[in-house]
This record gives C-alpha cells, structure tokens and sequence, in this order.
C-alpha cells in the first residue's frame, strides 16, 4: 500500500479545523456528574487461571448511567505495596477477552487493568458487557448510533465508563492512584485521549494509532471502515451532515488532546488507512502537556508498531511510573 496521506514535514506542522464546541468543558462535566452520582460499587473477584506468576481480579464497576461494565485487574504475585497502574482500552469491535491474553504489564511489575466496551466483543475478541441504551436508525457498526445527538451518542456512554475504569482501578489496594497511566491501541487509543483530556492527574497517556480524531479530515480523506461507517449513514440520511458533524466536535480526540495534561506517547503509521496518520497528528499537534513524542512507522499499516512498539511504551512508561 503506498503512502497516500500528507509528507511527514506537513504531518508534523499539520492542525486539525475541526471546531470545538462552545459548550465542550460544560457538556463533558455534567456527563461526569451524573456518572458519579451512582456508586462506584468497584468489585473484584479473584479468578483461578492457571497462571503462576499474576494473580487475575473478574472487576465489575459503575460506568455510565450506573450500568456494570466488566474489566480484567491482573498483577503479580506476592506483591508488597501499591503499584503503578496501567488502564487499557481496547480496539474497535473487541472486548476484554480472557486473562491470559494479558499478560505484558503485569509481568513487567505494574498492575494492568483491561476495561470491556460496552456492546462491543463480537468480533475479534470476546467481551461481557452489554450496552442496554438503545438509539435511532444507525448503521451497523458502533460510528452512527445516536449521532444526531450529543446526549445520545454512544461514544459518550464509552468514554465515561473509561473515566469510571480508571477510577475503579484506582479503588484497588494494590494499585498507586499517584502513579496511573492510559493506553490503547485504534479505538482503545480514542478512549485514552478521551480520558486523558478528562482526568487531570494522570502519569502518562500513551495512546497507539489512535481512532476516533478530527472527524472533519478523517471522514473525508479514508473510505475504510469505521469511519466509512458515517458516509454511509448519511449517504442514506441526506442533509443531516451539519447535524452530524456538530454532534462528533464533542467526541473529537483533538479537543481531549487540547486537554492533556500529562506527559504522553504517541505512535502513527503513514501507510495507516483506518486512522490516517493525519489525523493522528492532529491529536499529538494539539497536545497540550509540552512532554510528548510520537513514533513513526513508515512502512506500516493499522498494525502500526506492533510488538516493537509495545517495548517502546515499556521503556518509556518504566520510566515515569
């Protein structure tokens, strides 16, 4: 696949016009309010895996409107004192999957909290929590439910709950609230910068090929899905664009970024077609914390860096957690 986005100079200069709402700060601290007005009720079941060297917590917790969201908590054994924590999100259509296959955090001496996406989990990994919020015609897929509202859009409902994630993670006695780091990968990496925006006190934010970034360019310039998901809505749903786009300002990686008050991590790839790598230095470009790098994977696809990358975020997050 050739390069098809903009040359690295201009991605690196690049800013995204996607316009943030007047109301942004406003929208996202009641949406936080009324989330908090249910209990947390943060619970942790142990679970007998076979694995030797982690021990795995089944987490169930408050996310948004009080419903329960499922997570993985998995740490080392025989730990002696609070440790710093990793919260990860996870890609588009997956779920938390099963405690084995996350094994890299906790055996590198953190522990490592995997939040389930509601509704999501059908696909490539299996997941356990139900999104029970309905919303108006949509396409199929998770871009378009509840679009034409703010209030009602499904990214609202995810990203709370990843707030209400780092929050339970934090309840736990193992883990260090003073030393908690965000990351994910694709749309795990949209909900990082969501949460990264959102929570002030955070160590680091290391979102991967990150989903879910100034939706002006990205519906424009990519016909791959998800964000093809949105074309097609309005392919069908003709003259709601404005409406549409209006709604996305609130959920623009790009507005969180402009809120990132932490150091962070960035990695792109300019053959990368799902999350074109502009959009991608939209969010970096417009982070506001004045630590940040961004990793760049010339030759790479979606995959972007893969397990080279995932030793970068080790190093880097050894290094401030």
């Amino acid at each position: 696949m050739a390069l098809f986005d903009l040359p690295l100079d201009e991605l690196r200069a690049y800013r995204s016009a996607s316009p943030e709402p007047a109301d942004f700060d406003a929208f996202w601290t009641k949406t936080l309010q009324e989330a908090r007005e249910h209990e947390l009720d943060a619970r942790f079941e142990p679970v007998v895996t076979g694995l030797r060297t982690v021990q795995v917590y089944d987490v169930t917790f408050a996310g948004f409107g009080g419903h329960p969201v499922k997570g993985w908590l998995t740490v080392p054994v025989s730990v002696d004192g609070p440790l710093p924590t990793v919260v990860e999100f996870i890609g588009y259509g997956g779920g938390r999957a099963l405690p084995h296959q996350h094994l890299l955090w906790a055996s590198a001496g953190f522990a490592h909290f995997v939040m389930d996406t509601r509704g999501q989990g059908s696909t490539w990994s299996v997941g356990d929590t139900p999104d029970p919020v309905g919303s108006a015609p949509a396409f199929p897929g998770f871009m378009t439910r509840g679009v034409e509202d703010p209030e009602s859009y499904y990214y609202r409902r995810v990203f709370t709950d990843g707030v209400r994630a780092v929050e339970a993670a934090r309840a736990h006695p193992l883990t260090d609230a003073s030393r908690t780091a965000v990351t994910g990968i694709s749309q795990g990496g949209g909900v990082t910068l969501a949460v990264g925006g959102l929570i002030s006190d955070l160590t680091a934010v290391a979102p991967d090929v990150p989903f879910l970034c100034d939706f002006p360019r990205a519906t424009t310039v990519t016909d791959q899905n998800p964000y093809r998901e949105i074309g097609n809505y309005l392919k069908a749903h003709r003259g709601r664009t404005e409406r549409v786009r209006e709604t996305l300002a609130y959920f623009d990686g790009v507005h969180f970024a402009a809120r990132g008050r932490a150091p962070a991590l960035f990695s792109t790839a300019l053959e990368d077609q799902t999350c074109p790598p502009s959009t991608v230095f939209a969010a970096f470009n417009a982070w506001a914390h004045e630590e940040k790098a961004i990793e760049v994977y010339e030759f790479n696809d979606h995959e972007g860096g893969g397990p080279h990358q995932e030793a970068v975020k080790l190093r880097w997050l050894t290094n401030r957690l």
